[in-house]
Order: structure tokens, then sequence, then C-alpha cells
């Protein structure tokens, strides 16, 4: 009956589309991309695509557990700026007495308190999530260049840039980070007892407070993990451009969503793989790549991904009925 009910009339199954499409668009993305330039093939352009997306993908690590709880973080752009700037400013004037791994937790740390805040507001205030998030973006852009005076931080120390521009054994730095964030949120997910309740909590609320479910420390965990890793996307950034913005991260927000929804994530809750969302990043990634490849405008790439991000909450509507 459900099978039936989740078909077309010609037989197409949405449910199914939903869970497996991403992987065969992506295919046929690249092979479209390679037909029309070959040099989209190339080992540098591959390592530059994964570099590029590896800090939305970790954001939308984050991301995806707020969303699978039933909420949403419109906050990480600018919680990426004001850890980015912090750290920044300590590490610049990095000495024996702070040195760079501390300035690096302070940056981490206040990510972290970013996070509380949402979900302090979202749990016990009983706020939505989508305002909450919001007051959060403006309190924490206007940290940012409070703390700056709208002045970028740069001449940083050669160790910390290697986080974001170095090389280990010919494969860039971030990409070495984001393996580790995806197989930690793999985990979580996947293999402890506060993964099945992350699920529990956004596919029923209710139900899983009816069975003994902290809801509110679920809630909490999602939304300073989400902190936390916008915290370290902004340090990984600042040492890639060895210099940090207080604008930095504008839209960044936007970015890592899409990449959760495209990946399968269910802005309903309760449903989202962490797969999944690497794989919608580099969806995101390899149509910018592609395109700018092809020299098409930006203004039409923005276009293309709003489509994308339209289509890919449809399909996760219809999977949904």
């Amino acid at each position: 009956m459900e099978q039936a009910y989740r078909r077309t009339k010609k037989g197409f199954d949405i449910g199914k589309f939903s869970q497996y499409g991403i992987y065969f668009a992506f295919i046929i993305m690249c092979i479209l991309f390679a037909v029309f330039n070959p040099v989209f093939l190339s080992l540098g352009n591959i390592m530059n695509i994964v570099r590029q997306i590896s800090f939305n993908a970790i954001l939308a690590m984050g991301m995806t557990m707020v969303i699978i709880t039933g909420g949403i973080d419109l906050s990480v752009g600018s919680v990426l700026a004001i850890a980015a700037v912090v750290s920044a400013s300590f590490i610049k004037s990095a000495s024996p007495i702070l040195p760079m791994p501390a300035a690096l937790l302070i940056g981490l740390l206040i990510g972290a308190v970013c996070g509380l805040f949402n979900g302090v507001f979202v749990t016990k205030g009983k706020l939505p999530p989508f305002i909450v998030t919001m007051v959060m973006m403006t309190i924490a852009r206007g940290a940012a260049q409070l703390f700056t005076k709208g002045r970028p931080v740069s001449g940083l120390l050669p160790e910390f840039t290697y986080l974001g521009a170095g090389f280990f054994l010919g494969i860039p730095v971030p990409i070495y980070i984001l393996l580790v964030v995806v197989a930690v949120s793999h985990f979580i997910l996947n293999n402890t007892r506060l993964g099945r309740y992350i699920y529990a909590v956004g596919g029923n609320e209710m139900a899983a407070e009816a069975s003994g479910i902290k809801v509110h420390r679920i809630k909490l965990f999602a939304y300073i993990y989400s902190g936390i890793l916008a915290a370290l996307v902004g340090m990984i950034l600042t040492a890639r451009l060895n210099s940090a913005s207080p604008v930095v991260g504008s839209g960044y927000e936007l970015d890592a969503i899409a990449a959760s929804v495209i990946g399968g994530t269910s802005m309903e809750g309760g449903r989202g793989k962490v797969i999944g969302v690497l794989v919608g990043a580099l969806i995101i990634g390899t149509i910018s790549n592609g395109l700018d490849i092809l020299n098409v405008s930006s203004y039409w790439q923005q276009i293309v991904k709003g489509l994308i991000i339209l289509v890919a909450v449809l399909i996760d509507r219809k999977g949904a009925r």
C-alpha cells in the first residue's frame, strides 16, 4: 500500500529518488561538465573543488544536526565571523602566555556559547528557531564589527595559516579536517544513543518526550555542535585567507542549508544522512566550479542553485507523503 501510494501514475517512486537520486545527479553532472570541458576532471581541479566545498560541508554537518531535530540555524555565517576575528586577534599576538592552541580553543568556545544561546532560547524560551537564530545572526555580526571596528585582522602566524593553506602528503589540510568532521558526525548519528535520540526528537518530539528523552538536552547539543563547527570553519577560512574580516561568512548559512536539503535532510525533521549531505555540498561546489570553467555568469549560478534547492525540497515533500 505504502509503496503503491508513493508511486506516480508512470510508476516512478518519489521516495526512492529522493534517497538515491542525488548520487545519480552528481555523476551525470560531472559527466556533462567533463564533456564540455575536459579540464573539469583534472586532478588539480578535483582537488580544488573538494577544498572549496570543505568549508560549506563542515557547516552543513552542524546544520544537519539542527534540521534533523526540527530546527534551523541561520546564525552560522555570523558565528563564523565573530569566532574568526576574535581567535585571529589572539593568534596575531600569540605568546607563551596565550599560545596558539589556546587561541583556537577560544574561537571554538565562542561558537559553543553562541550555539548555547540559540539552544536555550529555543528550548527554554519556547521561541521559534528561525527567530532565535536570526537574532543571533544579527548580534554576532554586530559583535564582530564592534570587536574589530570594521577592520580586518591580518598578519597571522605561519603555523596558523597552515590549517587553511597547507598541504599534507599532497592533499590540502582542510580536506583532512572535513574528513574528521564527517567521521565524527556519522558516528554520532549512526552509532550512539545520542544519534538515535536526535532522530527521535525530529521525528516526533511529543512521543520522544513521553518516552523519557530529555528533548531540551538533545536540541541544546545540536545547536552547540552547529556553533562549534561554524567557529571551526571561521578559523580554517581565516587561515586560508591569512586574514579575518567581520563580514566574512555572509550568506554561508544558505549554502549550508542547501547542502543539507539537497543531501536528503528533511526540513520537517527526523531524517538526514551525513554522506548525503556531503554529496549535497559536492553538488553545490561542482555547479559553481563547472559553470566557472564554462564562463557562466555568477548571476546565473545563483539562479541555478536556487532552482536546485527548490526541486530538492519538492522531492523531499513528495517523498515524505
